[in-house]
C-alpha cells in the first residue's frame, strides 16, 4: 500500500528497493532458500515426534453442505431442473441433489435427455404442489412435518418418489392415530395404498377393538367382503359368540332390502355352536335366518352340537365353526397337579414358566395322586384312574377353553388302574399297564374319540406299573417301571398301524416311576426309584435313529415320580419324592443345547407336586 505521498509504506524515498533486492538476490539462490526453508523443520517434527496417521471427520459438514445446498435453491442458484404442477406452481432443484435423494428422480433423469436438449422444464401432474414443495424441501432438510391435513396426500406422493422415511412417517403417523371410529377408514386408505405394514395395524386394531369399532358409522358401510374378513378372524377380541351375531344382523338390517342375500355367506362365519342352547332356540325363530334354507342348516348342526355335548361332554371340534376364537392369542402354560387334605383333594394351578405366576385353577373332588394325567391338543386335559390312592375305572376331563372350565366326568375305562402310565397319539388317549387293586398289569387300552368308547389294544411284553410313557413318530413308549420284584430297566413301543410292542434297547439303570419327557427327537428317562433304598436324580435319553441310550447332566435333586412337561425348546421338571423328603417346592428345567439343570423354588404352596401338562391358556 502507498502512504499519502505516494511511497509505499516503511520504504518511503526509496522506490527501488524491492527491485534492487532481487537484483542481488538470483533466482536459484532464492528457489535453494525456500525450499530449505520447507523442509527443514518438518523433518525435525517427524523424526522427533513419530505417530500413527490420524482420520479427522467433521462431523456438522454434512449439515453444513445441506444448508448451503437449501441456500443455492432458495435463491435459483445453480438449479437445473424446473418442476410445474397442474395447479400452476413452479419449483427449483438441483438435478444430482435429487437423483442422490430418490431413485425415482434418479430413473426420471437418465431416462428422459432433460438439460441435453435444453428443455430444464418436468410437469408433474400427479402432485399439487404444497406437497411437491414439501418433498423438495425434504430432501434438502431431511425433515419433514406430518400433519391429519397433508398425511393422506403426502404418503401416495412419498411412495411415488420412492421417500422411504417419509413413507414410514406417514405410517407411523397414523399408526398413533388409529381409533375405533376412524380405523376402518384407514385401513381402507393403506388397502388402496397397497401399504401393507399400515393395513396390518388397522386389521389388528379391529380385532382388539371389535366391539366398540362396530358401534361406528363406518362399520354400517363395510362391503359385505370386508365384513367377512374381519368376522372369519379366529383371534377377533369377542368375548360371547352372540356379539359376532349381533352385529351380522345389525349390519344386515341396515339396508336390508340389497343385504339381505349376503347373510347364508355371513352366517358361515358367525360360531353358532358356541352359543348357549337357549339363545340358539330363540334365534331359530328369527325370520331372517328361518327363511334361509343354509342359515337354518347352520342353526340346526349348532342345535345338535350342542345337544351331542351335553350327553358326551368331550368332543373334538370337527370345523372352524365349533372352535373358540382365541382373541389376543393364547399362550402355552403348565397345569400343575397337587394333592390336597381338604377338598377338593386334588387342586391345580397354572404356572406360566416365562412370567414365574402361578394361579389358581379347577380342582378335583376326588384325590388322583396315582392316575395317569394327559392332554389331547393341548386343550382337553384327561385324569385316568388312579382315584383316592385305589384302582379306579373312572376318567375326568378338563376343557381348558371353555369359558368356564370345571373337571367332567368321561366314559369309564373297562379295567380298573392305578400307577398307570398315560400317552396320546393324535385324538386318542392311551391307558397303559398300572395296577388293578394287588395284579400287576400289562394290558392297554385306548379311548377312541369316534365312538366315545375305550378299547382294548395289545398286552405289552411285561406287566408294569409307575412306568413312564413317551410318545414320539407316532409310536407309544413304555419305559421302566416295577415288575413285581424288582425295577425295570426295558423299554417298548406300541405302533398302532400293527397293533404290536417291540422290545428296544434297555436303559443303563433300573427305573419306577421314571419321568418321561420327549425333546426334539429325543426320549427322556428322568429320575426314579432304581431300588435298595435308591433314588435318582440321573437322566439318560434315547435316540429312536441309532437304539442307544446314553447319560446326559444329573438332576438336582432325586425325584421319584415327578411331573415332566416340553416347553419351549426345554424340559420342566417338578416335584416327586426322594430319599430325603418330600419335593414340593421346586422345578427344574433342562437346556439341552447347553446340558444344563436350572432349580427354581415355588414357594406358594406346602403340597407335592405330583404331575404337570403344557396347555394353551387363552
Amino acid at each position: 500500500m502507498r502512504d499519502n505521498s505516494g511511497s509505499f509504506n516503511g520504504y518511503r524515498g526509496n522506490p527501488t528497493y524491492f527491485r534492487s533486492i532481487s537484483c542481488v538476490m538470483s533466482v536459484k539462490e532464492m528457489d535453494a532458500l525456500d525450499t530449505s526453508s520447507c523442509e527443514s523443520d518438518p523433518k525435525q517434527v517427524l523424526t522427533s515426534n513419530e505417530c500413527e496417521p490420524t482420520n479427522f471427520r467433521n462431523n456438522s459438514h454434512s449439515v453444513r453442505i445441506l444448508e448451503e445446498l437449501k441456500s443455492l435453491r432458495k435463491n435459483e442458484v445453480l438449479c437445473d431442473i424446473r418442476f410445474e404442477t397442474d395447479d400452476g406452481c413452479t419449483t427449483f432443484g438441483h438435478k444430482n441433489v435429487l437423483m442422490a435423494a430418490s431413485q425415482y428422480f434418479r430413473a426420471m433423469f437418465k431416462s428422459r435427455k432433460i438439460g441435453k436438449t435444453g428443455n430444464n422444464t418436468v410437469n408433474i401432474r400427479k402432485l399439487d404442489s404444497t406437497v411437491l414443495q414439501l418433498l423438495l424441501d425434504y430432501i434438502y432438510t431431511g425433515e419433514i412435518i406430518v400433519t391429519k391435513e397433508n398425511v393422506q396426500e403426502l404418503l401416495p406422493a412419498a411412495n411415488l418418489l420412492q421417500l422411504d422415511f417419509v413413507n414410514g412417517a406417514c405410517i407411523e403417523f397414523l399408526q398413533k392415530q388409529l381409533v375405533a371410529s376412524n380405523c376402518l377408514g384407514i385401513r381402507a386408505f393403506a388397502d388402496l395404498q397397497n401399504c401393507t405394514e399400515l393395513l396390518s395395524s388397522c386389521e389388528a386394531f379391529i380385532k382388539n377393538h371389535f366391539l366398540e369399532v362396530v358401534k361406528s358409522d363406518d362399520f354400517l358401510s363395510l362391503s359385505s367382503e370386508d365384513l367377512v374378513k374381519i368376522i372369519s378372524c379366529n383371534d377377533l377380541a369377542v368375548p360371547y359368540e352372540e356379539k359376532v351375531l349381533d352385529c351380522v344382523m345389525k349390519w344386515v338390517k341396515h339396508d336390508l332390502d340389497s343385504r339381505k342375500d349376503f347373510l347364508p355367506e355371513l352366517m358361515e362365519h358367525v360360531r353358532l355352536p358356541l352359543l348357549k342352547p337357549e339363545i340358539l332356540f330363540k334365534i331359530s325363530e328369527e325370520p331372517l335366518l328361518k327363511n334361509s334354507p343354509k342359515c337354518k342348516d347352520y342353526v340346526y348342526d349348532a342345535i345338535q352340537f350342542n345337544l351331542q355335548k351335553s350327553v358326551q361332554h368331550f368332543t373334538i371340534p370337527k370345523t372352524i365353526r365349533c372352535k373358540r376364537r382365541q382373541f389376543g392369542g393364547s399362550q402355552k402354560v403348565i397345569l400343575m397337579f397337587n394333592p390336597s387334605d381338604t377338598s377338593p383333594k386334588c387342586y391345580t394351578e397354572w404356572y406360566d414358566p416365562v412370567t414365574k405366576l402361578r394361579e389358581n385353577a379347577p380342582g378335583l373332588i376326588e384325590c388322583r395322586k396315582f392316575a395317569g394325567i394327559a392332554a389331547i391338543k393341548d386343550q382337553f386335559v384327561f385324569a385316568v384312574g388312579g382315584v383316592n390312592g385305589s384302582s379306579s375305572k373312572s376318567v375326568s376331563m378338563l376343557d381348558v377353553s371353555s369359558q368356564s372350565p370345571s373337571w367332567v366326568p368321561m366314559v369309564d375305562m373297562l379295567v380298573s388302574r392305578n400307577r398307570l402310565g398315560v400317552g396320546v397319539l393324535g385324538d386318542s388317549i392311551y391307558a397303559v399297564g398300572g395296577r388293578d387293586g394287588n395284579s400287576l398289569l400289562n394290558s392297554v387300552e385306548v379311548f377312541n374319540v369316534s365312538i366315545q368308547k375305550w378299547q382294548m389294544v395289545s398286552i405289552m411284553s411285561i406287566e408294569r406299573s409307575s412306568l413312564g410313557v413317551g410318545v414320539f413318530n407316532n409310536h407309544l413308549y413304555a419305559v421302566g417301571g416295577f415288575g413285581g420284584k424288582l425295577s425295570l430297566k426295558s423299554v417298548e413301543y406300541y405302533d398302532p398301524s400293527l397293533d404290536t410292542w417291540t422290545l428296544v434297547a434297555e436303559m443303563s439303570v433300573c427305573r419306577t416311576g421314571v419321568g418321561v419327557g420327549v425333546l426334539d427327537g429325543l426320549i427322556y428317562a428322568i429320575g426314579g426309584y432304581a431300588g435298595s433304598g435308591k433314588f435318582l436324580k440321573s437322566v439318560e435319553v434315547y435316540r429312536p435313529s441309532d437304539g442307544v441310550w446314553s447319560f446326559v447332566a444329573d438332576m438336582n435333586l432325586c425325584r421319584y415320580r415327578p411331573g415332566v412337561a416340553v416347553l419351549d425348546g426345554l424340559l420342566y421338571v417338578m416335584g416327586g419324592e426322594s430319599d430325603v423328603s418330600i419335593i414340593n417346592d421346586t422345578v427344574e428345567m433342562y437346556n439341552p443345547n447347553t446340558n444344563t439343570w436350572t432349580i427354581e423354588r415355588l414357594s406358594r404352596n406346602k403340597a407335592r407336586i405330583y404331575g404337570g401338562v403344557v396347555v394353551d391358556r387363552l
